[in-house]
């Protein structure tokens, strides 16, 4: 990140982070001692695939976007980290160089506490190994669910079940609003734009109607009987751990 990106915050760090709302006091006063807030611009990159980690990122506000690249330089969006949430705390944990980039997709807030600080914190904070835990825990299953929705689905199944598993994190009162671009979310899901664009056009005749960024599912039971949800893959109804509950869409 570059200075022109990224804005130091004089604000106060938000100590009542969920994850460490279960520290001692003097443990979050001497772990925000390493770290800052940080304003950063949309399409700013936090760190390149195979480098070292060096901070530990927690979501504060908005999100992360974090990208896998072939040899070839093929990008593919792997996964969406939304505050409140640590950043690939795994490669943080092992001192393992990062699997994939992290860039930002619009203005969001960062808290960056040193990769060594918040490692040694660890063995002197039970509540926040436990919150660290809990957050990978909740990493490990939405890959699990990913793998399985690539695995075992066509595309059009994929796409179906995303519009329904988004309509009801959005509140489900009107359309969906797509939160990516379209190309985005094709890659999330595995599959190619001209893909997305195919799926998007047979499940018309199952329920749905496009408008630009907003699907209308105007018969759920048919959308539903042509592409099978399933809370075991799709997550939705799943509680989710060390973040508060998303607010419907506008």
């Amino acid at each position: 990140m570059n200075g022109q990106d990224v804005k130091r915050q004089q604000r106060t760090i938000p100590e009542e982070l969920p994850l460490l709302g279960g520290m001692t006091a003097a443990g979050r006063t001497r772990l925000l001692k390493s770290a800052i807030t940080h304003r950063v611009a949309a399409g700013t990159v936090l760190f390149d695939q195979g480098s070292a980690p060096t901070f530990q990122h927690i979501v504060i506000e908005g999100s992360v976007h974090l990208f896998g690249r072939s040899h070839g330089n093929r990008g593919v969006l792997i996964e969406v980290v939304e505050a409140p949430d640590l950043v690939v705390p795994a490669a943080v944990m092992t001192q393992a160089p990062y699997l994939m980039q992290a860039r930002i997709p619009r203005d969001s807030q960062l808290l960056l506490i040193e990769a060594s600080a918040f490692r040694a914190m660890l063995l002197e904070e039970p509540e926040l190994a436990r919150a660290v835990i809990l957050s990978l825990s909740e990493q490990f299953r939405r890959m699990v669910r990913q793998i399985k929705n690539l695995k075992l689905r066509t595309s059009a199944e994929r796409v179906g079940c995303y519009i329904l598993a988004l309509a009801q994190r959005q509140g489900g009162g009107g359309p969906v609003v797509l939160p990516y671009e379209k190309h985005l979310i094709a890659s999330m899901l595995g599959i190619t734009p001209e893909s997305f664009s195919r799926a998007l056009a047979l499940l018309q005749k199952h329920g749905i109607a496009v408008e630009g960024e907003r699907i209308s599912i105007l018969d759920r039971e048919a959308l539903a009987a042509a592409c099978g949800p399933d809370p075991l893959i799709d997550g939705v109804g799943e509680a989710t751990i060390n973040r508060p509950p998303r607010k419907a869409a506008s």
